[in-house]
């Protein structure tokens, strides 16, 4: 049975190995060798897998342009699941990257039914306030759907590069669909492409840390992307050709002349292509082709990349849910309630302590040692105590719910702190 990813549906993925092979995931060993200080989910292969992030990894390490955006819908408490992308948009500002995050307005609106007003509220309630006290910096770009014109005149823009047809193959959309949450799906690709606009610094690479259900969403963008380009630039054996997808004679010749500018000798141009017979590689003959086309009112797009992070199971065991409290714990949620959850969360021990101790405990299984995972421990070695003491029948449930609790609660005893100190900053971050 074939996998699906639906951005509107609570997904769990049994096996993500499939992700790679049914839907052209790349794998993250890949590059993580060439990431001088991952984060932890990058070590702890929590972030299993990947789309072009090369690109972004080269800018990062050559000190180039480039940029992270993620976007949240408001329509209900922001759970750990949601700290995560806020972690990994706030690391790779840290490594130098622009932030962008969006507050996805627009969507709640016309998939949920949500007012603004509400909207509005939940916002910057639950999402501005906590990605800013996690340590979002002030150079981030924090905006809603609905007030950035910008993203709304791109998203008219890419509406004329899509079709009805490939929409309702991607989505699942019919005859009932409300048009609404057709043009939500436009912005949210306006979202992933508008920190590539002229006013954001021009075409860069940009990644988009998000949970595979939100695949479509990349796999819908990337493709916009491309169609919206001027020229195609192919290697070809021997040489590399800039043909003119949309480019004109003028911008044909302009090419010719830019290329010739640039020390190119071997140049020839024909009606719709120039063909490059003594360039390296087709990189830098990307790099002025997408100069030219920024220059002649174009976007020039580079493909935008994408992480994805392994889903967190529920507390209660199977799919964590928005809609089931007591599945997650929210970062708004009083901390001794979230230490109650905690010591009565699913874990990996077995039937009675006798048992546990003859046959050990099954930590991969275990609720509470994916929360020391994922957000309540730094320490690798500590991880591997706490696994080996559990497989042997040493450590009991009892012992690991008490500390997960005490942690969790004191996250978010200063969480909680540092959000009303937030608050107190949101003029910094133009809101």
């Amino acid at each position: 049975m074939a996998t699906k990813l639906d951005p509107w549906g609570a997904v769990s993925i049994d096996d993500y190995s499939k992700l790679f092979e049914e839907f052209g995931i790349s794998s993250f060993e890949e590059v993580l060798p060439q990431i001088d200080d991952p984060h932890l989910y990058m070590k702890r292969h929590i972030i299993f897998g990947h789309r072009d992030y090369q690109r972004v990894v080269e800018a990062m390490n050559e000190k180039r342009p480039f940029a992270v955006m993620s976007g949240f819908m408001p329509s209900g408490r922001v759970h750990l699941g949601g700290k995560m992308v806020m972690e990994e948009i706030i690391w790779h500002q840290k490594q130098g990257g622009d932030a962008f995050v969006a507050i996805a307005d627009m969507e709640a609106h016309s998939v949920r039914g949500i007012s603004w007003e509400r909207c509005r509220e939940m916002g910057i309630e639950e999402y501005v306030l906590s990605i800013i006290a996690l340590g979002l910096e002030p150079s981030a770009t924090i905006y809603f759907q609905s007030k950035r014109g910008a993203v709304r005149d791109l998203a008219f823009e890419l509406a004329s590069a899509a079709r009805f047809s490939e929409l309702a193959a991607i989505y699942g959309f019919s005859g009932e669909t409300n048009v609404a949450h057709m043009v939500s799906v436009m912005v949210q690709s306006a979202d992933i492409l508008h920190p590539q606009l002229a006013e954001n610094g021009g075409p860069k690479p940009v990644v988009i840390p998000v949970g595979s259900d939100q695949d479509a969403h990349i796999r819908l963008t990337r493709d916009l992307a491309g169609r919206m380009r001027k020229f195609l630039v192919e290697e070809r054996e021997g040489y590399v050709s800039l043909r003119g997808k949309a480019a004109g004679p003028e911008l044909i010749a302009a090419a010719e002349a830019r290329l010739k500018e640039m020390g190119y000798r071997k140049v020839k141009k024909y009606e719709e292509h120039v063909d490059v017979f003594d360039a390296k590689d087709a990189g830098e003959v990307e790099e002025i082709a997408r100069e030219l086309e920024v220059e002649a009112g174009g976007y020039g797009f580079v493909p935008p990349a994408s992480l994805y992070h392994r889903f967190m199971t529920g507390l209660t065991g199977g799919k964590m849910s928005s809609s089931r409290p007591e599945s997650h714990i929210a970062l708004t949620e009083d901390p001794e309630e979230a230490a109650k959850k905690v010591m009565r969360a699913v874990t990996g021990g077995r039937q009675s302590l006798a048992e546990q101790k003859k046959l050990g405990g099954e930590p991969e299984k275990c609720t509470v040692y994916e929360l020391l995972i994922f957000h309540l421990s730094e320490d690798d070695g500590e991880l591997g105590e706490v696994y080996d003491e559990c497989k042997s029948g040493a450590r009991t449930c009892g012992t690991c719910k008490k500390e997960a609790a005490e942690r969790i609660r004191d996250f978010l005893v200063e969480h909680q702190r540092e959000r009303e100190a937030a608050r107190e900053r949101l003029s910094e971050y133009g809101l």
